[in-house]
């Protein structure tokens, strides 16, 4: 059955608060969680008329909203169809794999070299409730949130503000491509095995060794979220 693709029924949303903040950043902050929560698509159209009646606001304050989620990358403006949530291509997530293989492998050796023996053992933690949610069928928002969890301790531990703006500017981007790769039956325990040995070298002090294993967990990510989005412009190309 096809998802639905009108405002109405896939995302409910109160209309937003006037006082509590800026109105334009209480729209953001709805649009930005609906898509990261999957709650709205990839590929889901937005419709300008259907959000100013969803959240009650302006014309105006939608198009800054959607400006500035088009800015991050989670919101593409195509020609003739207006603003969708942002789908990445197959040559984007070939990109952004490999952006991350070294940025986070780089976060990785940064983490290990800096942080604390307490930071240490939060990695541990983090990988473990990681590893609870990676096994059942736990939504995949949920499992999700438990990686973000592993990468907070990661950036906290390295402390390197250059490394955190870069990383946080595409985390956005590639949440979609993670739950495109830990839907994948079996991949989200294979992940949390790959996340346990990084994590042990990190606390062996071996920054190297955790960097390298770092890069081949991305690399493996890599290969089931292109492999379906191969699958899927093949699919494309036949209809």
């Amino acid at each position: 059955m096809t998802a639905p693709n009108t405002l109405s029924q896939a995302w409910s949303s109160a209309h937003v608060d006037r006082v509590a903040a800026p109105l334009r950043e209480q729209v953001i902050s709805a649009l930005r969680s609906a898509i990261l929560d999957f709650t709205l698509r990839p590929g889901q159209r937005l419709v300008e008329r259907e959000l100013i009646e969803q959240l009650g606001v302006s014309r105006t304050t939608i198009r800054e909203a959607l400006r500035e989620l088009t800015s991050e990358g989670l919101v593409t403006v195509v020609p003739q169809r207006g603003a969708i949530v942002s789908a990445p291509s197959l040559a984007e997530a070939e990109d952004l794999y490999e952006i991350r293989a070294v940025l986070e492998s780089i976060l990785v050796e940064r983490f290990v070299e800096r942080a604390t023996d307490e930071q240490l053992a939060r990695l541990d933690d983090a990988v473990e409730n990681f590893a609870e949610f990676s096994t059942g069928d736990q939504e995949i928002k949920l499992v999700l949130d438990a990686k973000d969890g592993i990468y907070d301790v990661l950036i906290k531990g390295a402390a390197s503000p250059t490394l955190q703006n870069i990383i946080e500017g595409i985390q956005a981007r590639v949440r979609i491509l993670r739950a495109t790769s830990m839907a994948e039956p079996g991949r989200a325990v294979e992940v949390a095995t790959e996340l346990r040995a990084m994590a042990s070298a990190a606390k062996q002090r071996h920054a190297k060794e955790a960097a390298e294993l770092c890069a081949t967990h991305v690399r493996n990510a890599s290969k089931t979220a292109l492999l379906h989005l191969r699958q899927a412009d093949n699919g494309s190309d036949q209809n």
